[in-house]
């Protein structure tokens, strides 16, 4: 059965059944931008490029931040160790970007304190301090203290081995990057983007000074066809690979995969500190609380030539996290603890490092351009998810000759979707959390507590007209209820149990395969039943949308 798909975008503009933009009057003309990656880059230049009134189509071939950008060590950071390397310039902007991101999205990026054990025969005590010196004062601290020196007492509380007596404190970000990469798709779809995701880009060509552009939905394998004046290359680790394979040019710039790998185990030690360890081969390795009962472990530097979409932590690497913490921690880990392996490959510009880990971790931009000067190919290499923001707007700098029309920079004084909650400052999100709980003070405490960290100030949405737990429908397992699920398939992408437990909530370490089954079943159903109604993937699902069709009811 066939669907036409309209995506509304800014302005009341339409896309059409031929991929082009419609004006109220009638009158077509090209989209201005078409994004191919769902990753953290291409969200953020959707949502930073549909807010400047630009016409805005974005396309990823499986959920949102389905590779790297959910494959981080969910940190939002300076990069202490980047200064070794003499990257100033990258830990300077990153640390400005720290401290927009605190403003722009406090549900989901919240102060961490570090702590670094001190290992003379690495690196000396001088040399620790004056790095994090810099690291204080390369740019400004609103919100976050200033690194202090500590002694490491031994008793029942430290978690650390008894040799290590002296180390150093200081503050980053952690942040749940997935949720990130949401945050901005859905900011772009408010300002009137159109989000395809299960949408793979077959080719594109450049004809009549515009992209012709080849959408295939990967679901039913229904080709659509798009223009646009400006295609953007935000592929991530594909970002080389498209441009030769999809356009049949060859790519400005090479391209060293570098997988990062982490695992997580339960939880290692009592209190909310993370630990920066030093290691011998001059790398360091973070220990970072994740959620309420579990702590990540990471990350690798390794070069990698397989295909990024099936990257996975090997042996050798698990050996060497395992060490890592091991040369550290009282507790000793082996393979059997850990309960959750994952990598991303991240695309770094090839600078000729003799280690991975010592490529840079800044991004460049190629803008290519058609023999009449015309239908610019955008490209991006590199880039962290600290930066994320800062190289959308350098992005959108980069294309305003060809797009004079769009409006200025304003990505960093604005909220994202989640983030407009009341006040400002330290204890902000705290204050708000406690509004939260008077409102619904038949939520649990620990719930309430996850869904404000997810959500934000869409919780509302999240919740609806609920005014009990068991409005709330069916409990799938780990307090994920029905109306949560309901509200991530209609509002947010997902469309599997894995969009939703690994991505959207985290919540799969908690999960039974049992229960994993039947939360995929129900998503399933829901889905089926929005596309009998003939739904948009580009737009929310509405429940009215779904007319009677089977869904399962709670049970």
């Amino acid at each position: 059965m066939l669907h036409l798909r309209v995506c509304l975008l800014a302005g009341g503009k339409f896309l059409d059944g031929k991929g082009a933009m419609v004006d109220d009057d009638g009158m077509s003309d090209a989209l201005d931008l078409l994004i191919v990656g769902g990753g953290i880059n291409g969200t953020g230049i959707a949502a930073d490029a549909s807010g400047r009134g630009l016409s805005v189509l974005l396309c990823e071939r499986g959920d949102l931040a389905s590779a790297t950008s959910s494959a981080s060590s969910k940190l939002i950071h300076g990069g202490l160790r980047y200064l070794e390397h003499w990257h100033f310039r990258l830990v300077h902007e990153a640390l400005v970007e720290r401290e927009i991101m605190l403003r722009k999205a406090p549900h989901l990026v919240q102060p961490q304190r570090f702590i670094l054990p001190h290992r003379p025969h690495l690196r000396p005590r001088w040399l620790i301090r004056c790095g994090l010196f810099l690291y204080d004062h390369l740019a400004r601290r609103g919100q976050l203290p200033a690194s202090t020196g500590l002694p490491l007492l031994v008793d029942e509380n430290n978690p650390l081995n008894n040799n290590l007596h002296y180390g150093f404190q200081y503050y980053d970000c952690k942040v749940d990057d997935a949720r990130l990469v949401v945050a901005n798709a859905l900011q772009a779809r408010q300002q009137g983007a159109g989000i395809l995701t299960r949408t793979f880009c077959r080719s594109a060509v450049r004809r009549e000074g515009l992209w012709h552009v080849e959408l295939e939905d990967s679901n039913t394998g229904q080709c659509q066809q798009y223009r646009a004046k400006v295609l953007v290359n935000a592929a991530g680790p594909w970002a080389e690979s498209f441009i030769e394979v999809q356009l049949q040019q060859q790519s400005p710039q090479q391209i060293r995969l570098v997988k990062g790998s982490h695992f997580i185990v339960k939880r290692l030690y009592s209190g909310d500190q993370a630990y920066l360890l030093q290691n011998d081969d001059d790398r360091v390795v973070f220990v970072i609380p994740f959620g309420t009962d579990f702590t990540l472990v990471g990350t690798t530097d390794t070069e990698y030539s397989g295909d990024p979409a099936v990257a996975a932590m090997d042996e050798r690497e698990e050996a060497y996290l395992l060490q890592a913490v091991n040369n550290c921690f009282t507790q000793q880990l082996g393979s059997a603890d850990i309960l959750w392996r994952y990598a991303g490959v991240r695309p770094l510009c090839d600078d000729d490092a003799a280690k991975p880990s010592a490529i840079s971790r800044d991004y460049i931009l190629e803008l290519g351009l058609g023999g009449d000067a015309k239908a610019p190919l955008l490209s991006i290499f590199g880039g962290k998810i600290t930066t994320y923001r800062k190289l959308a707007e350098t992005a959108l700098q980069r294309m305003q000759p060809f797009l004079p029309h769009m409006g200025a920079n304003w990505t960093a004084e604005v909220a994202l979707v989640g983030g407009d909650i009341a006040g400002k400052g330290e204890g902000a999100y705290e204050q708000w959390l406690e509004c939260q709980a008077d409102s619904y003070p038949w939520l649990p405490k620990a719930l309430l507590g996850r869904l404000g960290r997810a959500y934000g100030s869409q919780l509302a949405e999240v919740l609806g007209d609920a005014g009990a737990i068991s409005d709330l429908g069916r409990c799938f397992g780990a307090n994920l209820y029905q109306r949560e699920v309901d509200y991530l398939v209609a509002n947010e992408w997902a469309r599997s149990g894995e969009d939703i437990l690994w991505r959207r909530s985290k919540l799969g370490l908690y999960f039974e395969p049992s229960e994993m089954a039947c939360l995929e079943a129900y998503v399933q159903s829901y889905v089926r039943a929005s596309s009998l109604a003939g739904a948009d993937r580009g737009a929310p699902i509405k429940r009215a949308d779904i007319k009677g069709a089977a869904i399962i009811k709670p049970g």
